[in-house]
């Protein structure tokens, strides 16, 4: 080993590391042996535990002597303030040599001169670690003394105060002239910035503590110009190039722009930096420029660019209530697309079902599919569509004449798919349909119109035995009490149930029919549906009828039957829902003859003709008992189909009208339905429908009105018909006038009344 330095000679000791210091800090490069690194450690621990004992090589060994920390806390001082000198000195003539250089070139010349300065300053650091362990932490921890640091923090300190401070206006500029280029095109060494950003870092030391750093020299020489010029340049670049270039062009180079300075950030420049460059430039490149943006929005939506309107969204969701504009523009256009929809089908089709409710569909899907693509589904877009949508369903053109259309016209649809027909839908497919229904549905406002309308028809396919398929009445009824609770469908369910149980009751009556005696009803194939008065919209028939002779044992024989089943239930017949099939053998243009498929009331009518060929008008009244309300339609129809031939008469109903059997009628078809319903005998039950409803709504409100006063004993006009105007509005929109009118009602019932001095104030009567 090389003879070292006199441990009590400071001279000897500094002259010796300064060569070594002189190797380590310009030629370490060359290579730094491991005997000359334990040779340099070695001098720094004699001189500063001189005094101590001694190994066979001259090296104290310091773990076994106490003595020799307490001596390393008086001595090292003079080392450190050496060496502090020698750093100084050595970064001059770096600084010196950097004068020569700009730009790009003085970059190269600073990282190098960093990397070189930093890796040697680290091996000087574990050379004069015994200083860092003693004389360094006592001065730190006892003496409370803020200039002193550990020897690779004292050198980063000098580099900051020796160089740094005199050439980092060059070098940042020299950086931010790179970046420019870079933004323009140009290929540059992102290692390079990297290499100085870093060196700026970990130039951030806190003087408090010497332990800690933070990014003070970074932000302040570094990020805050940074930041200042990317604005200057994108705010200027932007300006042009949005006066020259159309808005899908400029939110394409914006979108880009963003993305490479967030990849930036990524590349070379501190994570930290995001937090403000990448705000300033949204500032800059949407922001300032967000009214342009918002004036194309409306043209990019007429010409369905989703993919520029995706970018749309992307750049202005960066924003302060960048989206609010293009929500508003979104919900006006899509409820004119709406309203011009409907005004197209209303003129060309009328009021079909089918073509209004698909129409609907259409649009609806049309921008769901756009809000869920272009805008990702957000909740502020799928709002804007809902709240449109709900727009054009229930005020449209087909809607002027009255707000229950949406709704009447809704349950006319499901009726036409859930009806037996040759366009039914495959299963899969109809629960699609089905599916789509509730999505208008959902829009609806008079959802009470909805459920009137629905289960009068599901009472018809269910009376009439025209459903295409239980499951998917089932199912239909299930998504109605998922969209509007139990109460909404219970009647619905209750019918479903009352056909299970009238199959079971048919099963067992035919069963002891066949059983007992089989007397001259036995070519009678009767079957019955009994259903619950409560849950069936079917009111009472509106004349008289006098059971055929043919069908009056099996009516009798049922009666007692079903009272000996249910004793003290009485049942009350339904003739005109009820229909037959009668058989002829008169015809001479059918051997095997024809099947009539006919009303009961019709049947009344034809099984006259067993006895006959021949009555008047008056005749037939009077042995079927019907008015001329119930008979007119009916003969009406067998007249029409040629059953009947009409006799002293210009047109059935006629007082001295006669009607003659045709022994010469034919058809292509075997069976023939003669029981169908008059446009007349439609239009009368709708409007029937939609009487019933406004009857409903009274009821309702008052219900409502009675339900919240009992609960708040005393309210306001105004809160009242705010409170009532919520309970109801999941079922109708009630309009303000009717609750008005109900609550007069309810003042004359006495069921509530105004607080005595105070006009608009009302409190429950108990």
């Amino acid at each position: 080993m090389a003879n070292l330095p006199p441990a009590d000679s400071f001279n000897a000791t500094w002259d010796f590391l300064e060569q070594g210091l002189d190797q380590i800090m310009n030629r370490l490069e060359q290579g730094l042996d491991f005997t000359r690194y334990t040779v340099l450690y070695s001098a720094v621990h004699n001189h500063c535990a001189r005094g101590s004992p001694t190994t066979a090589h001259g090296i104290t060994d310091p773990l076994n002597n106490s003595q020799a920390r307490r001596s390393a806390q008086l001595i090292g001082g003079d080392l450190y303030e050496h060496l502090s000198l020698y750093l100084e000195a050595h970064l001059q003539r770096i600084k010196t040599d950097s004068e020569v250089y700009m730009d790009e070139a003085l970059l190269q010349y600073y990282t190098r001169q960093w990397e070189r300065y930093t890796t040697a300053a680290r091996v000087v650091n574990n050379i004069f670690m015994y200083i860092n362990r003693y004389w360094v932490r006592r001065q730190i921890d006892e003496d409370r003394k803020n200039n002193v640091f550990d020897v690779f923090t004292l050198a980063l300190v000098s580099w900051k105060t020796n160089m740094f401070e005199y050439v980092h206006h060059n070098v940042i500029a020299a950086v931010l002239k790179l970046i420019q280029r870079q933004r323009s095109g140009e290929i540059i060494e992102n290692g390079m910035i990297k290499s100085i950003v870093d060196s700026f870092v970990s130039l951030g030391l806190d003087t408090n503590d010497s332990t800690k750093s933070n990014l003070d020299v970074y932000k302040k020489y570094f990020e805050d110009p940074f930041v200042q010029a990317t604005e200057v340049y994108y705010k200027t670049e932007s300006e042009k190039f949005i006066s020259e270039n159309s808005v899908p062009d400029y939110m394409r180079k914006a979108e880009a722009r963003l993305l490479e300075e967030e990849m930036r950030v990524s590349l070379y420049l501190h994570e930290t930096t995001s937090k403000t460059l990448v705000p300033t430039c949204e500032t800059v490149l949407v922001k300032n420029n967000s009214e342009v943006m918002w004036e194309g929005f409306k043209g990019l939506l007429v010409l369905d660019k989703q993919d520029d309107l995706h970018r749309m969204y992307c750049l202005l969701a960066r924003i302060t209530d960048g989206l609010e504009p293009l929500r508003v523009s979104f919900e006006e256009h899509v409820k004119k697309a709406g309203l011009g929809a409907i005004e197209r089908i209303a003129q060309q089709e009328g009021e079909d079902p089918k073509t209004y409710v698909d129409a609907l569909l259409d649009t609806h899907r049309k921008y769901n599919d756009l809000v869920q693509t272009a805008f990702s589904g957000e909740a502020g877009f799928v709002a804007s569509l809902d709240k449109a949508c709900g727009e054009f369903v229930n005020r449209n053109q087909i809607c002027k004449t009255s707000s229950s259309k949406s709704p009447e016209l809704l349950a006319r649809f499901c009726d036409s798919l859930l009806k037996k027909s040759a366009k039914n839908p495959e299963e899969n497919e109809l629960e699609d349909v089905l599916n789509s229904i509730m999505t208008v549905f959902k829009y609806v406002e008079d959802k009470d119109v909805f459920q009137k309308f629905y289960t009068k028809s599901l009472a018809k396919r269910l009376v009439n035995g025209t459903s295409a398929s239980d499951d998917a009445e089932g199912s239909m009824i299930t998504k109605l009490k998922e969209a509007c609770g139990f109460e909404y469908t219970s009647k619905l369910q209750r019918m479903l149930t009352d056909m299970s149980l009238s199959k079971e009751l048919n099963d067992q009556f035919k069963e002891l029919v066949h059983q007992g005696i089989q007397g001259p009803n036995s070519n009678v194939d009767f079957t019955i549906l009994v259903l619950g008065a409560g849950s069936w919209p079917l009111s009472a028939p509106s004349t008289d009828f006098n059971i055929p002779e043919d069908l009056v044992k099996v009516y009798d024989r049922f009666q007692k039957f079903y009272q000996n089943k249910h004793s003290g239930r009485k049942l009350n017949w339904l003739f005109q829902l009820s229909k037959a099939e009668l058989k002829t053998s008169y015809l001479k243009a059918s051997k095997i003859g024809y099947a009539f498929q006919v009303s009961a009331y019709q049947m009344g009518v034809l099984l006259q003709y067993n006895s006959a060929t021949s009555y008047t008008y008056q005749e037939l009244q009077k042995s079927t008992a019907l008015t001329s309300e119930a008979l007119n339609p009916a003969l009406s129809i067998l007249v029409k189909a040629k059953v009947l031939l009409l006799n002293e008469g210009d047109k059935p109903g006629e007082d001295e009208s006669r009607y003659i059997l045709n022994y010469d009628f034919k058809s292509k078809k075997v069976r023939i339905n003669l029981n169908m319903q008059m446009r007349t005998e439609q239009k009368v039950e709708s409007d029937e429908t939609h009487k019933t409803i406004e009857e409903d709504r009274k009821y309702l409100i008052q219900a409502a009105i009675v339900r919240v006063m009992k609960t708040r004993k005393a309210m306001k006009h105004s809160a009242l018909i705010d409170e009532v105007l919520t309970q109801l509005q999941s079922r109708f929109k009630p309009r303000i006038s009717d609750i008005k009118k109900c609550i007069d009602i309810l003042l004359e019932k006495e069921f509530i009344e105004r607080v005595e001095g105070q006009k608009d104030m009302y409190s429950y009567v108990a």
